[in-house]
């Protein structure tokens, strides 16, 4: 638990300045925060590493965080699982999301949960709280750009209906 809540000091104060692209800019510290959230009272999950790279998911890509850095104060596991979910901010963004879709399947099964706990919470923010500036047909290409995603992550966790469920509940109210 104490690794837990050092994770969450530690992406609080690295994403201190960031703020989501909804429409109130939250800060950014809530997303990772909900994945967390998601993996342990919505999927079951109490292993601490998973919920800890769930924290730390985006500090690499988006902040100057280094992975030795992650290594030092979190061990080598879990600076693993977040490097398999992180994207090389160096390749375009179709490309990156390209990448996304056909690396869901080979990243070990912690960073798949990582991964499908991030879908499903960009997918309930852009359904829930859109970025203003974001028309209806973007949202709706985000949603399904995710669903691919989530179809290649889902596989092995015997999650098939949950990508009907995605499109059902989020496509709708996109």
């Amino acid at each position: 638990m104490k690794r837990l809540i050092a994770a969450i000091a530690f992406a609080a104060e690295k994403h201190r300045d960031q703020r989501r692209k909804d429409a109130e800019a939250s800060p950014y510290i809530n997303h990772p925060i909900a994945l967390a959230n998601v993996l342990a009272n919505e999927a079951g999950i109490d292993d601490e590493r998973v919920l800890i790279a769930a924290i730390l998911h985006d500090t690499v890509e988006d902040t100057e965080t280094t992975v030795q850095e992650l290594v030092k104060r979190f061990g080598q596991e879990v600076a693993d699982i977040v490097l398999e979910v992180t994207d090389d901010k160096s390749l375009a963004k179709d490309e990156r999301k390209r990448l996304q879709v056909t690396h869901a399947r080979s990243i070990s099964r912690r960073a798949k949960l990582v991964k499908l706990a991030d879908k499903i919470c960009n997918v309930r923010d852009i359904a829930d709280c859109p970025p203003a500036s974001w028309a209806l047909e973007r949202r709706r290409e985000l949603i399904s750009w995710a669903v691919s995603v989530v179809e290649q992550l889902s596989e092995e966790f015997g999650y098939q209906n949950l990508v009907p469920k995605i499109v059902t509940q989020y496509m709708h109210d996109a």
